[in-house]
């Protein structure tokens, strides 16, 4: 079942498109990467779909109907520009920010309490916000955006500011309620981190989406039959199904060499081909990286 659509959005300032004719389809329990450039309209497409600013054209649909005000109560926004009322206490702050999505006092003591320890930072209920760092403001942010329970969360680079320690706490609990069924856009320029947190992803270059799909797919769309082999001995004879890419030597006497399938033979003939001549160590597909294919679609689109 997919919980947002997002169909044929448009937005213009003045004389610069920053949304073209935008459809994307966010599955529910999913998480979802939306990455690109600068520039490429990302954050334009997260304030649309949280009403923050209006769009030209388009719809976006929650849950199969056109959104509305009530319905942003339901989303839990993590914005890249951060915003905290300085001179407030933290557990005062957070108070606040749930009573404005729709909590009792009761419910969102409980919620923050929940959230401090899940977080490891008990006893910071009366530290004032002006004496945060980045990284412990980030931590209280994260925990506006999701202490109301929202069943879409939208995360704009929520790894700003966090050491490697508290960064991996974070993406242990966005997985964690990923599985507990929230469904999560993941908006980033770091790959690393889409490669190992997203199921689906999405890419806007020059206010139009140029990719989109599930990310295991758009990855093998973009193999290009090549194999790696760490080998001991000289490969001296290559067949005409096959086209060397690069060979070189590597510590221990061992060689590292790319062999590209060229006319459809199988993995398994390549390897016929090799074993009477060398000892195979590994070998494997060389698959692209997510940072590879975004270098790859952002330097292709450059005009």
């Amino acid at each position: 079942m997919d919980l947002l659509e997002v169909k044929g959005v448009s937005k213009t300032y003045s004389d610069h498109v920053a949304l073209q004719d935008i459809d994307l389809t966010v599955p529910s329990g999913n998480i979802f990467g939306l990455f690109g450039p600068n520039g490429a309209g990302k954050t334009t497409l997260i304030r649309i779909i949280t009403r923050i600013i209006s769009k030209d054209s388009g719809s976006i649909m929650l849950n199969g109907h056109e959104m509305t005000e009530a319905d942003v109560r339901k989303i839990g926004y993590l914005p890249e520009e951060r915003g905290l009322y300085k001179k407030m206490k933290v557990g005062d702050q957070l108070l606040f920010l749930a009573g404005l999505k729709g909590l009792s006092k009761s419910e969102a003591k409980e919620q923050i309490r929940f959230w401090f320890e899940k977080l490891k930072i008990e006893g910071w209920w009366n530290k004032k916000v002006e004496d945060l760092s980045k990284g412990m403001g980030q931590k209280i942010q994260f925990i506006a955006t999701v202490l109301h329970r929202p069943e879409l969360i939208i995360l704009d680079e929520p790894f700003s500011g966090f050491d490697p320690v508290n960064a991996n706490l974070i993406k242990e609990n966005i997985l964690e309620m990923k599985e507990k069924g929230v469904t999560i856009i993941f908006s980033t320029h770091r790959m690393e981190s889409v490669e190992e947190l997203c199921d689906h992803i999405a890419m806007i270059n020059k206010s139009r989406k140029i990719l989109d799909g599930p990310k295991h797919e758009i990855k093998n769309s973009f193999k290009t039959n090549t194999f790696e082999v760490l080998h001991r001995g000289d490969l001296q004879t290559i067949d005409g199904d096959f086209q060397m890419i690069s060979t070189e030597r590597v510590p221990d006497g061992l060689f590292n060499t790319k062999i590209k399938i060229t006319k459809g033979a199988s993995p398994n003939s390549l390897l016929e081909m090799m074993l009477p001549q060398i000892e195979v160590l590994a070998f494997a597909e060389q698959v692209p990286s997510m940072n590879d294919i975004f270098i790859r679609e952002v330097e292709g689109g450059q005009s």
